[in-house]
């Protein structure tokens, strides 16, 4: 077997300690409209990036397009919970059971795994009470949820619902090509964190499916044609509730309070991200070629910065996540700083629609 062709990154972010670099980040950006055209770039479009949890809000299409979100009553909070990678806080937990008592099944049926609440104060409560976490505390139990959910809507076996070959996997990955305009065959795949099957496919691609989400959520009064209701219905389920789509203290969540209806953001695991622009509807997709979590906020509020996205009240919102941070020792002293070094020459360029 050939060895992974390693895409062509670009410098994206780099750490300044005292007057020297000390670590560089590279990675590549994706900017797509909503007709597949590629209007910006930097790095690699073409190379290949798992999805991982960017990839939550087309697992869970199926559901609605199917009628069974319809069939179980999923309020807007619900859908959206089903699309988060959850903080584990106490108000996303309930709404995890909700979504189980509601299909006849219990968090005994997640088959996500456990790990500690990514909420900080609810891993500590937890702890200090003497509890373990629970499958409900996993940042993917929402997206099992629904995954579930489809199970039972169609009678499906619910012990094998991750195999790649059962009936919930493959409504899913024809979904990925569907919203990705990436063939079936071309679709590379491996198992995420949680279980699940993922998906590898360029980088582009990822922000076609953006862009087309970011359509969807347009708030201008326009109908979208039959087949986009279950796009246009998740939308507009996600911008409502950004609370569920990450949580306190999370960058995904405070970028999309900081411009209410007008930004889906997602964060994926290694160094992944996608976001819709709803005004313009572009999809935008970030890899972090060495995975490192640090450099995807200072690159996301870059990115918004200089895509005039957001006015400059709402960047000081967001002044903690980028795009300059401050790097600090133990003793609390700034000791150098993680700064964005790209630059996207047509981003700001592109009309409202």
């Amino acid at each position: 077997m050939a060895p992974p062709e390693i895409p062509a990154f670009s410098p994206l972010i780099r750490l300044i300690r005292g007057d020297a670099m000390e670590s560089l980040h590279y990675g590549s950006i994706a900017v797509v409209d909503a007709r597949g055209r590629l209007v910006d770039h930097t790095g690699d479009p073409e190379g290949t990036t798992f999805l991982r949890s960017c990839a939550k809000p087309l697992q869970v299409l199926p559901l609605l397009e199917s009628g069974a979100a319809e069939r179980f009553g999923f309020t807007p909070a619900e859908l959206a919970c089903m699309c988060g990678s959850l903080n584990g806080e106490d108000f996303q937990v309930q709404t995890v059971l909700r979504i189980l008592q509601k299909i006849g099944r219990s968090e005994d049926d997640l088959q996500c795994g456990t790990h500690p609440p990514l909420h900080g104060p609810t891993a500590m409560r937890l702890a200090e009470e003497g509890k373990m976490p629970r499958p409900v505390h996993h940042n993917c139990a929402g997206k099992h949820a629904g995954m579930l959910a489809l199970c039972v809507s169609h009678g499906w076996p619910i012990e094998t619902y991750l195999r790649p070959d059962h009936p919930v996997q493959q409504l899913i990955i024809r979904q990925i090509a569907r919203m990705t305009e990436v063939p079936l065959e071309n679709i590379r795949s491996g198992t995420d964190g949680c279980g699940a099957p993922t998906f590898a496919l360029p980088l582009r691609s990822l922000a076609l499916a953006y862009a087309k989400m970011a359509k969807a959520g347009r708030m201008d009064g326009k109908r979208p044609d039959p087949s986009g209701k279950a796009l246009e219905s998740l939308m507009k389920a996600l911008l409502r509730h950004p609370e569920m789509i990450g949580g306190e203290d999370r960058l995904c969540t405070a970028v999309m309070r900081a411009a209410p209806g007008r930004i889906f953001a997602k964060s994926g695991a290694e160094g992944t991200y996608a976001l819709s622009l709803t005004e313009r509807s572009l999809g935008i997709a970030l890899k972090i070629a060495d995975g490192n979590p640090r450099a995807i906020p200072p690159a996301v509020i870059e990115i918004l910065r200089q895509g005039a996205v957001l006015d400059p009240q709402a960047l000081s919102t967001l002044h903690s996540f980028g795009p300059r941070q401050d790097l600090r020792n133990t003793r609390k002293e700034v000791v150098g700083s993680i700064e964005p070094i790209f630059h996207l020459g047509r981003i700001q360029g592109v009309p409202n629609e």
